[in-house]
């Protein structure tokens, strides 16, 4: 996928399709770091739970003038796990009533976005008419930190899909 970027880039000369290695994004949201912590603990008994996602990718796509992407024809279990994460974490991802998560439920490979209007013209000419077809394994998602000014992103952790299955149950005392 690396080299549809950069075979993108050499034609098109579009620097954001340089930008960043081959990634499916499930959210974007503004945070403070002091919530990390919870955010961390919330988003590893999700993963916890997960089992490792078969990603199936056909052929290209696009979002009209700005994004050309290449398609998740497997987007049912990143669905599932993107509802999970909005219902363990829409609260805490909340910084106020104008910076609120943005959950991706069409998910997808970006090849190169932010285009001008001739890269994408001709881009998307090209690439509607281009063949892709990959499969692999996603056993793990990661969280990733940008600060405001800073131009790239600083892992903050991985989470590992492990498949337990754990039921949570109310006890009493007495």
């Amino acid at each position: 996928m690396r080299e549809v970027k950069q075979t993108f880039y050499d034609k098109y000369k579009a620097p954001e399709a340089l930008k960043g290695k081959p990634h499916l994004t499930l959210v974007k949201y503004a945070q403070y770091t002091s919530f990390e912590s919870r955010i961390c603990q919330r988003i590893r008994n999700v993963a916890i739970q997960m089992s490792p996602i078969a990603i199936d990718l056909n052929d290209y796509g696009s979002f009209p003038s700005h994004t050309i992407f290449i398609n998740v024809v497997s987007k049912t279990a990143i669905q599932t796990l993107v509802k999970n994460i909005r219902t363990q974490l829409q609260s805490h991802m909340k910084l106020d009533k104008d910076n609120k998560p943005h959950f991706i439920l069409e998910p997808h490979i970006t090849v190169a976005r932010r285009l001008k209007p001739w890269q994408y013209e001709q881009g998307w000419l090209e690439y509607s008419n281009k063949s892709f077809s990959g499969r692999f394994i996603a056993s793990s998602m990661i969280l990733l930190r940008k600060e405001e000014d800073a131009k790239r992103y600083d892992l903050v952790e991985r989470f590992e899909f492990q498949n337990l299955n754990i039921h949570a149950s109310q006890s009493a005392l007495f």
